[in-house]
């Protein structure tokens, strides 16, 4: 339950939010976030549930549909698997009143966690249909790890074709997975004893490769990650998203 001094607060932020000026039409603003620890394990609908949660709590004044079930509309730009850690997701949302991008983004962040918290808040310029690559680190612990393994990695996948089943809302169907990587960079960190994978791949609309994608091959033709699951693991990083022409999308 709220404190008597924090429900005031909360009513006078309220009643601020009256007092702003409307706006002839909703405003669309756009948030860079991450996404990352022990928070890559919730779900794209609960992520979203959670931002609509902290939305209302952080008063921002979030323009509704129309009609019998109104609802705010958020945006997100590419998915982004559970499991999977991001410094580089964008959410679009739509305000109805005149509050800058700095105060949304300060007021989010009050509510928010060092582990999913708004890293940029500003008016776009472009639009997420033009987003076309993304690039990820991968981190692998496993038993067989050396450079050998990082060698094996890295041919196996610049080495086409190389036919994985991918699972789409009309089915299965089976794809050549090199033919969407654009680079591929795998390493042995003496230091960790784990293969490090540097990929850039693709991620506009028609043909998205997700990431987990490269490791099931790695399972697949190099028999990793088939021991002991406590002391085997691996780890997924999305660090950018890129346009065509390989400027960052923002």
């Amino acid at each position: 339950m709220l404190s008597e001094g924090k429900a005031m607060n909360k009513l006078e932020e309220k009643k601020r939010l009256r007092s702003l000026p409307v706006l002839e039409r909703p405003l669309t603003v756009r948030l860079k976030f991450r996404k990352v620890g022990s928070l890559q394990y919730i779900s794209h609908l609960d992520l979203q549930r959670t931002f609509m949660r902290v939305l209302v709590r952080a008063c921002i004044p979030v323009w509704y549909t129309k009609g019998f079930n109104p609802h705010a509309k958020l945006v997100f730009s590419t998915p982004l698997s559970v499991g999977a850690q991001s410094e580089y997701e964008f959410l679009d949302l739509r305000i109805d009143r005149d509050m800058a991008p700095e105060e949304i983004m300060e007021r989010l962040n009050r509510e928010l966690t060092e582990e999913l918290c708004i890293t940029e808040a500003y008016l776009p310029t472009s639009d997420f249909s033009e987003i076309a690559w993304a690039s990820y680190e991968l981190e692998i612990a496993t038993k067989t790890a050396d450079r050998a393994l990082a060698e094996a990695a890295e041919k196996l996948l610049q080495t086409s074709p190389l036919i994985m089943v991918k699972r789409t809302k009309a089915g299965e169907k089976e794809i050549d997975i090199v033919s969407m990587i654009r680079e591929i960079h795998a390493r042995f960190d003496e230091e960790t004893g784990t293969v490090k994978l540097s990929a850039l791949l693709k991620a506009n609309v028609g043909e998205f490769l997700n990431p987990e994608m490269l490791v099931s091959a790695m399972k697949d033709y190099l028999d990793i990650l088939a021991g002991d699951p406590t002391e085997e693991w691996y780890s997924i990083l999305r660090t950018a998203i890129y346009k065509e022409d390989m400027t960052l999308f923002r």
